[in-house]
């Protein structure tokens, strides 16, 4: 895998191509009449320059598993699979990519029409430029570039853009579905993801070295089980932090003790919190993100990778495909699904980004298409069982091999098995912010940004990780979660409200009137977009999908905010209008704990008034309540009590919002 840039000024493309050239050891480009596309190589499979030009023009980042099988299905003798990539598109165009087994993001140019797509899931990732049209594999490429109108290639949609008038269109994608097999057994099922799993690490071995991302967890002992298995020499890396009083790494620990155990070559790096401190500002930059998760996670990926492999496997995906979170409850495999919709934003962008800067090229057996398949038709009681998560995959573990004591391990996240959720708090108080996020987000601030010596005021950023529209209608959950995602130094750019006709929809509560919405819209400080709907089922999406395109089209966002906590209903709409529009879902109250959330609502100071009752143990005389620190325990009690949703997510009671916290609001 590689890199690919384009854009209409050659002189950008070596710009950008200059930002890439971490990507791989060598660079390219070639000039059209009126575009130019570059590309960086990292050769795993063969040495073939690209772009490559016959009937279209191909820059790509890609490995094709299946690329030879093809090659023999069409006659072709191709030397790698980027050549066969570009044959299948010369002769298909855009159907051919359902012929292929791989990850890929590439640009194809043929009569006059430029041609951007992505995997499915988003493995390898393509940014884009609107205004100015230009394209690259980072977005901190772009943006040093000058462009600041950046987003993000959604990977169910190709992107084509016409080089002579300049107009852009896109065109949908299908996505995995639910097929559901009841009458499978679970050794049955246990034994089939044992031999897919076997198949798709198989797929992803290089023919060089090998390094894995390990902690001793069931998912990366797995890989390193099925690497044995099959033969496969490898190398294991982990990484940790332990500074002050801190006890040592726990992941770093239980990773040489089962590498002990299963004979497995491992290398440990231990950080310190200098080092910490002087790597943290380059990783927000490299990933272009403050997400206290995502950096957390990051920074171990980053100091356990100091071997000298072009390829490094990963353990990602088996808490989608098999229910690994808590906060998937309820209709399992649909939180599996919407996993997976939402993995190339929440992981898959950070750890590519991560294994480039440090050489390496990032496989994960997990994602393959098969075993995807396969993992939903998997009853849901089958992944969450005896109070285990993920209860299939870890019988599947034994039969491969895990030892016991892993397979049935509890799970530990990453940023805190290894510490470095700790050392971002420690350097948050050294440096006297008082939250771990406003420290991150002072990377992406330039005046209140920290120079080291090894960095210049250039290769610096800032400005918002995202510009979003935030769902609203005027209840406490939609203006929390537009909170959350500020804080996180997301900008949102707009409100989007829709006024139903049908008051009972199960999809919008249009219970506020549209003056109480224009006065918080004015504290916020946020424009309002107002679109009708009459509210009928199903077809109020397509009112959703109208208001969101004006949100597009006015302020060019990339994201919604949703403030859903426990509806599928809801969610699972909003992530497929979202979608059509190539747009990222938020929704960060998702499955909270209800009573903590109202508790924590007061304590940041919204001001939320009880508007409606309809549960057993809500009276009257709770409409009109301005909820405080005494009456929000009263609350909670009367919802153990009586068995009412504490936040009142089934409807036992409306809110509306009649202040803010003061970090949020303009005027209160």
């Amino acid at each position: 895998m590689c890199s690919i840039h384009g854009a209409q000024n050659p002189e950008t493309v070596e710009t950008l191509a200059d930002y890439l050239k971490h990507r791989g050891g060598s660079q390219a480009s070639t000039e059209l009449e009126n575009f130019a596309v570059g590309h960086t190589l990292h050769s795993i499979v063969g040495e073939v320059k690209q772009p490559i030009k016959d009937k279209g023009l191909l820059s790509a980042n890609c490995e094709i598993y299946n690329w030879k099988e093809l090659n023999e299905k069409y006659g072709w003798s191709t030397e790698n699979d980027a050549e066969t990539l570009h044959n299948l598109l010369d002769k298909k165009g855009v159907e051919g990519l359902e012929e292929i087994d791989g990850i890929y993001a590439f640009a194809y140019i043929n009569d006059g029409e430029l041609i951007l797509a992505r995997d499915l899931l988003g493995v390898n990732p393509v940014w884009y430029s609107e205004n100015d049209f230009a394209f690259a594999s980072e977005k901190q490429a772009l943006e040093k570039a000058g462009f600041e109108d950046v987003r993000e290639l959604h990977p169910r949609q190709v992107l084509k853009y016409d080089l002579y008038n300049g107009v852009i269109s896109k065109r949908q994608r299908g996505f995995f579905e639910l097929n559901v097999d009841e009458g499978k057994e679970m050794d049955e099922a246990a034994e089939e993801i044992k031999e897919f799993f076997l198949e798709a690490v198989e797929k992803r071995v290089p023919e060089g070295e090998l390094g894995l991302l390990f902690s001793g967890g069931v998912d990366s002992t797995m890989v390193a089980a099925a690497l044995q298995e099959l033969g496969k020499d490898f190398t294991a890396y982990t990484s940790g932090i332990q500074h002050g009083n801190v006890n040592a790494p726990r992941d770093m620990d239980w990773a040489e003790k089962i590498a002990d155990k299963m004979d497995i070559e491992l290398e440990s790096y231990e950080a310190s919190l200098e080092e910490v401190e002087e790597e943290l500002p380059k990783v927000v930059d490299w990933i272009s993100s403050t997400s206290v998760v995502k950096n957390g996670v990051a920074l171990p990926f980053h100091f356990a990778l100091n071997g000298e492999e072009k390829v490094v496997m990963s353990g990602l995906g088996s808490e989608q495909l098999y229910a690994g979170y808590h906060r998937q409850q309820g209709y399992l495999n649909k939180e599996c699904l919407s996993g997976l919709r939402g993995i190339f934003e929440r992981d898959l962008y950070r750890d590519n980004v991560i294994s480039f800067r440090n050489g390496y090229e990032l496989r994960v057996p997990f994602l393959d298409h098969d075993l995807i398949e396969h993992a939903l038709t998997i009853p849901e009681d089958y992944k969450v069982k005896d109070e285990y998560r993920k209860f299939v995959l870890r019988k599947a573990a034994e039969k491969l091999g895990v030892p016991e004591e892993v397979a049935w391990r509890g799970k530990t996240a990453a940023q805190y098995g290894s510490n470095f959720d700790k050392a971002i708090d420690r350097l948050s108080k050294n440096n006297d912010f008082r939250h771990k996020q406003k420290y991150l987000n002072s990377f992406r601030e330039y005046e209140n940004q920290r120079f080291s010596g090894s960095q210049k005021i250039s290769d610096l950023q800032r400005g918002p990780n995202r510009k979003l529209v935030a769902l609203t209608s005027g209840g406490k959950d939609s203006n929390a979660a537009l909170y959350r995602m500020k804080r996180r130094n997301n900008e949102i750019s707009c409100l989007l409200t829709l006024r139903s006709e049908n008051k009972e929809s199960y999809m919008f509560d249009s219970k506020k009137t549209q003056n109480h919405l224009d006065e918080q819209a004015s504290k916020l400080g946020i424009p309002l977009i107002a679109q009708e709907t009459k509210g009928e089922k199903e077809k109020e999406l397509e009112d959703l999908k109208k208001g969101l395109e004006k949100a597009v089209e006015e302020y060019g966002v990339e994201g919604v905010v949703a403030g859903a906590l426990a509806s599928t209903y809801q969610r699972d709409r909003v992530e497929k209008v979202a979608e059509e529009l190539g747009l990222k879902v938020f929704s960060p109250l998702w499955q909270e704990n209800q009573a903590n959330y109202m508790r924590w609502l007061i304590r940041e100071g919204f001001k939320v008034e009880i508007t409606d009752v309809a549960a057993r143990g809500l009276t009257e005389e709770w409409e009109g309540k301005i909820l405080d620190e005494e009456n929000i325990e009263e609350l909670i009690e009367l919802s153990e009590q009586y068995g009412f949703h504490a936040a009142g997510e089934g409807g036992e009671y409306e809110t509306k919002v009649v202040g803010f916290p003061k970090s949020l609001s303009q005027n209160d």
